[in-house]
């Protein structure tokens, strides 16, 4: 059978449309992705922590005595000068008044610090007198020595009844102000709160700022009765702050004294530069807002940014550390949305000429986006960020921004 020209032609066409609509029918649509180029650049590993600022140096101003703070001279954010600004006064306490008891035992004390008052003085005066009677002897014996009518004998007991004389007196008029000093002290113990205020030349003890800085608060602005060691006033300078970040224990063991850290969320205008100073030696157990037990400890941080940067921050204002664990400027990263876990081991999907193809690598650092490749991939590589469940290695793959 001879086939035609026409015959032939007609069959191939019709050949041909069969296996088009078969490959338009069966084949795989390309699956669109988001694609990143690897590069290497600066990897910054940070620690993320709440802190407060708080003055350094905050000097609590307490009452010395008992009696009554007066009405405070300051109020919170007065500037004081070291030595120099009143900042309280405290005004002695005042005797109370006696009941019937009180008053007859301290007329009866009186009474008799009055008697050995005028005891004392009664043996003064008898005192003087022996010591003139002893003198005049002593004058009168000199004079028959040197006649030489009288003995040196003689002379030396009169001098020593002289010196006995003299000896008696100062005992006596010692004597006399011991007892001026008790009827002083047993009548205090009659005076009333009138008084007391009428003979006191001076008011009140006055207390004056012990630092150069702003008073940050006061107790109480109204006069009221204190005891020693009550707080009346806190003094401290702003512009000396730093700032405490409350840390979990497994991140505060990876970092060092010296640390570097970017203060944000402070309310400025640009982030401030902080440095760690110290962190606590011993952790606290608190319970996070999830309810779990955490072990937890303060890290001091000094602000590094010149004063008039942050001439706004001022004591116990909140701020948002990231707080620099490692840095390394040239480093092959990749994202981290990006590898996925495949067989126990880091996975990527490299783009290559339209097609996904899995390549295990690994891994160092990572921060919240990035992690360093420290092998299976080189710079210029492009992977697939974001895979879905449905890629797999050899699949067609489009970018997804080609399709707009």
């Amino acid at each position: 059978m001879t086939w035609k020209p026409r015959t032939i032609g007609l069959t191939a066409m019709g050949a041909a449309l069969v296996v088009g609509l078969a490959y338009v029918t069966f084949r795989t649509d390309p699956v669109p992705v988001d694609l990143h180029t690897v590069t290497r650049s600066p990897l910054v590993v940070t620690i993320n922590a709440d802190g407060v600022t708080r003055i350094k140096d905050i000097y609590d101003v307490a009452s010395p005595i008992t009696g009554t703070a007066l009405r405070s001279p300051v109020k919170v954010g007065d500037p004081v000068a070291a030595g120099e600004t009143l900042v309280a006064a405290v005004r002695p306490v005042t005797p109370g008044l006696l009941d019937s008891r009180s008053l007859l035992q301290a007329q009866a004390s009186v009474q008799e610090a009055e008697a050995a008052l005028h005891v004392a003085q009664a043996d003064l005066a008898r005192a003087i007198d022996d010591q003139d009677l002893a003198k005049s002897q002593f004058e009168r014996t000199q004079t028959l020595v040197r006649r030489e009518v009288a003995s040196l004998t003689r002379l030396e007991d009169a001098a020593q009844r002289l010196a006995v004389a003299n000896a008696t007196v100062e005992a006596a008029n010692a004597r006399v102000d011991m007892a001026e000093s008790t009827l002083a002290r047993t009548r205090t113990m009659l005076q009333t709160p009138a008084d007391t205020e009428e003979s006191t030349a001076v008011c009140c003890l006055e207390i004056k700022a012990p630092a150069d800085g702003v008073v940050l608060s006061v107790a109480d602005t109204s006069e009221r009765p204190v005891v020693t060691g009550a707080p009346l006033l806190k003094i401290g300078d702003p512009a000396n702050l730093e700032i405490v970040a409350d840390l979990l224990s497994t991140d505060a063991v990876r970092l060092q004294k010296g640390a570097t850290a970017v203060v944000d969320r402070w309310g400025g205008p640009a982030p401030l530069s902080a440095v760690l100073t110290s962190i606590a030696p011993a952790a606290q157990t608190k319970i996070s807002a999830l309810g779990i037990e955490e072990q937890r400890l303060d890290a001091i941080f000094d602000i590094t940014s010149p004063p008039q940067d942050r001439a706004s921050l001022g004591d116990g204002f909140a701020v948002f550390l990231r707080i620099t664990e490692w840095r390394k400027e040239d480093v092959l990263q990749v994202p981290l949305s990006a590898i996925f876990k495949r067989n126990d081991a880091w996975t990527v999907f490299v783009a290559e000429a339209g097609t996904a193809r899995e390549q295990t690598i690994s891994i160092g650092r990572q921060n919240r986006q990035f992690a360093e490749v420290i092998d299976g991939l080189s710079a210029g590589d492009r992977v697939v960020t974001h895979p879905n469940d449905q890629l797999q290695s050899g699949a067609t793959i489009i970018e997804r921004t080609a399709l707009n």
